[in-house]
Parts: structure tokens; C-alpha cells; sequence
């Protein structure tokens, strides 16, 4: 499955719901829950991938479409996060695993391929967000089909008086409104960690920055994310 012209991917789970959202960001920047577990399952990751990248640089063209498809969920999340906006999101992810493919000969496993992957699909969404030069705001109808029949939303929504509904309608509006009123770099920074579960370790290699630009990124987005949505702070959904 090498991308080709015209292949149309699948989107994966965008923003989550608003109240797991808000729970996220109370979180402030806590390190993940379990450090070591984390660890040998980067681990194990990583020998996976090696394994399909040597198959790859060895002329198994069959090798990287494992990598596509392993890698298109979380990376079509990531992207449509940035850019809010489907179509974008499908030419991105074209470009970036061309050239992934084309210049995976030249990978020497000095970072995970996860890393490398990733910085290729940051660095090429954030270069494309800088050459648009304009925001996108997501309206409720491009919300995300996935999110709509999210477990928690639904339980959230599932007793719910009409003003109820209208109240989470407007508080999921207001959170991708919000989301996009980041720079592109911040907004990046939230994805990464809050909505795909990143560590800042790895969030740092992928950024070649160092953990502590990550946490002061993390911590100045979490605070304007949390003054956009004070509103809704101040008067819960219950």
C-alpha cells in the first residue's frame, strides 16, 4: 500500500470529548503514568519497525506498505489536528510518506523510525500551515465523525436535556475554535501530547527541541486553551 495519487485515508479519533478534554488539560505537565511500561513498549516498537525499514532499504517495497499502514491512523490524527481540514490532511500524508520512501535509504536508525516519521509528517504540515498563512476554523458540521461516536461523548450526551446537548454542541465548537487559535507551533505541542499521548521526550526529538522549550510550549498553550474556554470553566457541563 505505497501512497499513491488520489488515495484517500482514514481519519482517525481528532479532539477528544470536551470533558476529557478538560480533564487533559488539568493535567498540566504531568509525565505519563507509567514511565517504564512506556519504555519497553518503545521498545518493542522499535524493533518492529527496524525490522520492516532493513526489509525496506533491502528493496522489499511490500515492507513499507506495513509501515503505512501501521503509521497512517496516528499520523492522519496529528496532521488533521494542525491543519483541520480532510483534504489537506489526505495530500499531506501522501507527500509525507513519499518522502519517507524515497529517502528512507538514507535512515541509519540514529532516532526510531516513530520519531523519524513523525518529524517527517510535523515538519512538512508545519511548513505547509506557514506557506497557507491563514487560519481555518473547524465549524460543527467538519467536526470529526469519530469524535461524534467517542464512548465518552456519547455517555455524556446519552441523558441529556436538549440545553444540555446545545451546551456540549457549543463547548466542542468553542474547543476546536480554540485549538486553532494556537500558533501552529503550539498547537502542534498540544496534539502531541494531550490528543496522541506523547511523552515530552519524544515530543522533544521529533522537534529537535529540548524537553524544556516542550514543557514551556505545553504550558503557555494549556494556559491560553484553558482562557479560551473560561467560560465554560466557570459553568460546567454536568
Amino acid at each position: 500500500m505505497r501512497p499513491g495519487p488520489g488515495k484517500k485515508m482514514n481519519p482517525a479519533i481528532a479532539l477528544p470529548s470536551p470533558r476529557r478534554f478538560s480533564d487533559l488539560l488539568s493535567s498540566g505537565l504531568r509525565g505519563r503514568a507509567n514511565p517504564k511500561r512506556d519504555v519497553m513498549e518503545q521498545q518493542a516498537r522499535s524493533d518492529e519497525d527496524q525490522k520492516l525499514v532493513s526489509r525496506t532499504q533491502a528493496g522489499d517495497a511490500a515492507a513499507f506498505d506495513e509501515l503505512v499502514v501501521k503509521y497512517t491512523p496516528r499520523l492522519y490524527g496529528l496532521v488533521y489536528n494542525m491543519t483541520s481540514n480532510h483534504e489537506d490532511t489526505n495530500d499531506l500524508l501522501q507527500d509525507v510518506f513519499s518522502k519517507a520512501y524515497k529517502s528512507i535509504g538514507g535512515f541509519r536508525g540514529k532516532s526510531s523510525f516513530y520519531t523519524w516519521i513523525h518529524s517527517i509528517a510535523v515538519n512538512m504540515t508545519l511548513n505547509f500551515l506557514k506557506k497557507r498563512g491563514r487560519r481555518f476554523h473547524l465549524s460543527l458540521d467538519d467536526m470529526d465523525a469519530s469524535v461524534q461516536n467517542d464512548k465518552e461523548f456519547l455517555e455524556l450526551t446519552a441523558t441529556s436535556s436538549p440545553v444540555r446537548e446545545a451546551d456540549l454542541s457549543e463547548l466542542q465548537g468553542r474547543l476546536n475554535e480554540a485549538m486553532m487559535k494556537l500558533s501552529d507551533e503550539h498547537r502542534a505541542v498540544v496534539t502531541m501530547f494531550h490528543i496522541q499521548g506523547m511523552p515530552h521526550a519524544e515530543i522533544s526529538k521529533i522537534l529537535r527541541v529540548s524537553e524544556g522549550t516542550v514543557r514551556s510550549r505545553l504550558f503557555y498553550a494549556n494556559r491560553q486553551l484553558q482562557n479560551y474556554l473560561e467560560e465554560f470553566r466557570k459553568n460546567p457541563v454536568s
